[in-house]
């Protein structure tokens, strides 16, 4: 009887990963997860102001990173998961004709029209 309860949990972790909302949501914090890191990183290259320096002399710098990268994982991580929920109601097709409220839409001109 213990061996189906574990599938079933294994069912329902998997089951998880279908529901398309959770996925678009699981995917773009993850991009947020990387571009947060990625930023973090060129800012500890480039070391603008010291912050570097500033950084890595102090007696746990790794505490410092963490939580830099923190900030940024929720900054960028949240942003990418938003514009992703806005964004999944507009239609896919680059043809489209409808024009919503800050969408421009391609007009052709006819030889009537130039003259």
């Amino acid at each position: 009887m213990s061996g189906h309860s574990t599938a079933s949990r294994n069912t329902n972790r998997a089951g998880v990963f279908n529901v398309p909302l959770f996925r678009l949501l699981a995917i773009n914090l993850a991009i947020g997860i990387v571009v947060a890191g990625l930023l973090v990183g060129g800012l500890l290259l480039l070391n603008p102001g010291g912050l570097r320096h500033l950084i890595f002399t102090d007696r746990s710098p790794w505490v410092a990173v963490g939580l830099l990268l923190f900030g940024f994982v929720v900054t960028f991580g949240s942003a990418a998961m938003g514009s992703a929920i806005m964004a999944a109601g507009l239609p896919r097709d680059e043809d489209d004709r409808g024009g919503g409220p800050g969408k421009m839409v391609r007009q052709e001109v006819g030889a009537k029209a130039r003259t």
